[in-house]
């Protein structure tokens, strides 16, 4: 029975665990914190996920929630100014819904569960010796969460990172109490250009149904105000200041909002990079990245837990692929290859939104408005971003692909 270790038990870490389980491996999960903490802890991320990620916990006997998370059913996108006078606005409905459970509901159910289909479940802060000591006795380690020294195994690519800094000042609020859409549940997307970003959806959280709430700040514009804050009531009263002051068309929904719980709040900023995908450790074994550890990305689109389940799913088949062969530096280096062919559109449609709207998307934008098949289209590329190239990030493409909307049927 070959033996598999994974650092890290979020999303992609304990679903890889379980799809390698399913297959008879052996399997270690190493997590610096036990359920208990993750379940009495702080908000980790928004966790929003489409009909593909879905999809694959589905196939491995995961999906818990589908009958009681809230569905995200389509998507509603503006663009305005601080005056309430909205130059954009488009709304569709997706093809399939999608869904976000508070990661202190999800991660801690499937831990107990890996533990009982059978998985070792290590709690300990992994450092370079535990990684040593992982790499003797396993055929293969994977890092699937890393900071300081483990983190530091993977040097930045260069060549394949648009940006070098965080782009935003980020900020979570989950919370009750908000306004329900008339028409359907909707990933919100509100753009004041230049100033940030407002992001919201329905989710699942400890205490029920809530609202997640992502402001999205430009570092040092009117919206970075975040260093004031010290108390979770402080938190939520600037940031139904800010849905005011900058995104008024959103703030009718905003006028009963109460913190979900203190730890219900999150604010940092993540610098949107690409990292080699191969660790060496000092002993000169080596290890594999997955995920975020080796793509990650600002949360704007929503897209890191997506990402997670979809890497998971293209390394569980690479690793039942190569049978009992030695899993190599080469082996490493084409596995993620494999996932950057996915992961590098995904890196593309995000970094796009971290900055001014170029002309096509604009076009592109003002057209869903009255075109209810296009704005289809752009919604349902949240569960799929390779969808959206070429034309999303070429004006002459775009314009080839408007035309062929607006020719009569």
């Amino acid at each position: 029975m070959r033996k598999i270790t994974i650092i890290g038990a979020g999303q992609a870490g304990l679903q890889l665990g379980f799809g390698l389980l399913s297959k008879g491996y052996h399997v270690t999960l190493v997590s610096n914190r036990s359920a208990e903490e993750i379940a009495r802890g702080r908000v980790m991320s928004s966790q929003s996920m489409y009909d593909m990620a879905v999809g694959y916990e589905r196939d491995l006997g995961l999906a818990w929630w589908d009958d009681s998370c809230p569905p995200i059913t389509g998507v509603h996108m503006r663009a305005g100014n601080s005056e309430g006078q909205t130059l954009i606005d488009w709304r569709s409905p997706m093809a399939a819904p999608g869904q976000s459970v508070d990661q202190r509901i999800k991660m801690p159910a499937w831990m107990r569960e890996f533990e009982r289909r059978g998985g070792q479940l290590m709690i300990e802060e992994a450092d370079l010796a535990a990684l040593e000591r992982y790499a003797e006795a396993s055929d293969l380690v994977l890092v699937a969460s890393g900071k300081g020294e483990i983190g530091q195994l993977f040097e930045r690519d260069a060549e394949r990172s648009t940006f070098d800094r965080p782009m935003r000042t980020i900020s979570l609020t989950y919370v009750h109490g908000m306004k329900p859409r008339s028409d359907y549940s909707a990933l919100n997307i509100s753009i004041n250009p230049g100033i940030g970003e407002y992001v919201n959806f329905p989710a699942l959280t400890l205490s029920g149904a809530c609202d997640i709430i992502n402001l999205e700040c430009i570092p040092g514009g009117p919206m970075d105000r975040w260093n004031e804050v010290s108390t979770p009531a402080e938190h939520l009263e600037l940031a139904v200041e800010l849905i005011h002051r900058f995104f008024p068309w959103e703030a009718p929904r905003c006028g009963e909002l109460r913190l979900t719980d203190d730890l219900g709040t999150l604010v940092g900023r993540i610098p949107p990079t690409v990292r080699k995908p191969i660790g060496a450790l000092p002993s000169g074994r080596k290890v594999l990245g997955m995920a975020d550890v080796l793509v990650l990305n600002d949360p704007i689109t929503g897209q890191g837990s997506n990402n997670a389940s979809k890497c998971t799913m293209l390394y569980l088949d690479a690793i039942l692929a190569h049978g009992e062969r030695t899993f190599d530096a080469a082996w490493m280096q084409q596995t993620f290859e494999r996932y950057w062919d996915y992961a590098q559109w995904v890196a593309r449609f995000t970094n796009t939104h971290l900055l001014p709207p170029p002309p096509q998307l604009l076009k592109v934008f003002g057209a869903c408005g009255c075109n209810p098949e296009l704005a289809a289209k752009v919604a349902n590329a949240f569960d799929d971003p390779r969808s959206l190239a070429p034309w999303y990030y070429d004006e002459a493409e775009a314009d080839r692909l408007l035309e062929t909307f607006a020719q009569p049927a």
